[in-house]
């Protein structure tokens, strides 16, 4: 089965408040292995919440020169095609997905899977169920290599959790 896990940085909370997608990363698996994989910065010209960006750390500055929302969403929808899709907290990701997509007149008709969801029912007794206290729990490693809340990463982790949790 060919499935595509994505993570989304946001300057936000709100597609409906015009908070917009700067940075999306996504890996695609096939076979439980990772085949390829999606990245980049947007510059989508609006203001970055002082908030989001104390989570994600990506400022202005940085996305000064990225591509616009256009083009990143135009070769993302091409990316994931008709592929499953899976994120951890999916309906956070997909709603801002579903926004940038309907910009450009696309619809999101593809089938969405949730880590957060699955991993509630599947591991009982978890601290939380924070994407790095799941992908620990299943025996993911966190070193300085991994870049927190950075799309492409918090995509890996999110395909490694994906994987361990297809074993309960």
């Amino acid at each position: 089965m060919d499935l595509v896990v994505f993570d989304v940085e946001t300057t936000g909370l709100s597609p409906q408040q015009g908070h917009r997608i700067i940075e999306i990363g996504a890996v695609r698996l096939t076979g439980g292995e990772i085949v390829d994989e999606f990245q980049s910065l947007i510059d989508a010209g609006v203001p970055i919440d002082p908030q989001a960006q104390a989570v994600h750390g990506i400022s202005r500055t940085m996305l000064r020169g990225q591509p616009r929302p256009e083009e990143v969403f135009a070769k993302f929808h091409n990316f994931i095609g008709r592929s499953t899709l899976v994120a951890h907290n999916a309906p956070f990701d997909t709603r801002f997905l579903r926004a940038e997509f309907a910009s450009l007149g696309h619809g999101l008709s593809n089938r969405i899977d949730c880590t957060l969801k699955l991993s509630r029912r599947k591991l009982l007794r978890l601290p939380n169920y924070q994407l790095q206290t799941v992908y620990r729990h299943l025996g993911g490693e966190i070193d300085d290599s991994i870049q927190r809340h950075r799309a492409l990463d918090d995509a890996r982790m999110a395909a490694f959790v994906w994987l361990g949790l297809q074993k309960y």
